[in-house]
């Protein structure tokens, strides 16, 4: 088990609230995870831009009342160049200056993402936009296996170079089950000339079956190992068989050379504090709000 000299760095995923419940949902998981000191916290979008307001709200709180360094997901979809750079204006404004930069899923109703005619047409475009401004910190999307709208890994290692040449400061990876489907594609990344780093996105399982759907939309291989072992476990073990599985893929990857992780927390903190704990990454003091 990793001990608290080489427990990795940190960061976290939330997801922007669309009601009330949800709200407390996500300032009581921020409560929970800040004293781990992350490195960044990032905060999505919605499925073709939805919950772009919701998002800009979401981003400047945790920025000004909670002291996070908050990284906002920004995407192509359904904008123009303009407005979309109006975005990275105003989180500048906002005091905020990383940015998780990507194409982005179609709108709902539509089978692929197609560019809006004054829009970026793709995720490197976006990118090198907001390099050219100069004072935001640029992170990307990473795929260790292939993206669903990708031919094969070839594609998507040659397309992050792109992104990274383009001024992406490091790449997060889709969630994935096995270690050494992480550790192929960063070989195959250094192999390509890529030297940001790739930082593995981690999603500890909250439900089985959400998390099975989940992988299945976004192209994650779902082994047979874990299939045949939450079968097994059945509903009552099922949470701690995921955490039993969460950690020993940590420490796998924390043995393999990797110096950070990014979870995906779905706005619920309390299986990402047990996995942070059975790491050694312990609270760096009490958390208070900035205002």
């Amino acid at each position: 088990m990793p001990t608290p000299a080489t427990s990795p760095a940190v960061s976290f995923e939330f997801f922007p609230p669309r009601n009330l419940d949800q709200s407390f949902r996500l300032w009581e998981t921020a409560r929970a995870l800040a004293p781990l000191g992350p490195d960044f916290v990032s905060v999505t979008y919605g499925a073709g831009g939805t919950t772009r307001q919701l998002t800009h709200e979401a981003v400047t709180a945790l920025a000004s009342h909670y002291g996070l360094n908050v990284a906002a997901h920004l995407t192509c979809v359904d904008a123009t160049r303009e407005e979309t750079l109006q975005i990275v204006q105003d989180y500048a404004a906002a005091g905020v200056h990383e940015i998780v930069a990507l194409r982005g899923d179609a709108p709902q109703g539509q089978d692929r993402f197609a560019p809006h005619p004054e829009g970026f047409a793709n995720s490197a475009e976006l990118i090198a936009a907001i390099a050219a401004r100069g004072d935001m910190t640029i992170r990307c999307g990473a795929y260790p296996e292939p993206h669903p709208g990708s031919p094969d890994t070839a594609a998507d290692v040659a397309w992050l170079k792109r992104k990274v040449d383009a001024g992406a400061a490091s790449a997060i990876t889709q969630f994935f089950f096995d270690a050494e489907t992480y550790f192929r594609f960063r070989d195959s990344c250094v192999a390509a000339g890529i030297d940001a780093p790739i930082i593995p996105g981690i999603l500890p399982i909250q439900s089985w079956a959400g998390t099975r759907r989940f992988a299945e939309r976004c192209g994650t291989s779902v082994p047979k190992w874990a299939e045949d072992a939450f079968a097994a476990t059945g509903k009552e073990g099922e949470a701690t068989l995921a955490l039993d599985i969460c950690v020993k893929l940590c420490e796998r990857l924390v043995k393999g050379g990797v110096d950070r992780l990014h979870f995906y927390t779905l706005n619920k903190p309390e299986l990402v504090l047990k996995v942070c704990a059975a790491l050694g990454i312990e609270p760096k003091g009490e958390f208070s709000r900035v205002a």
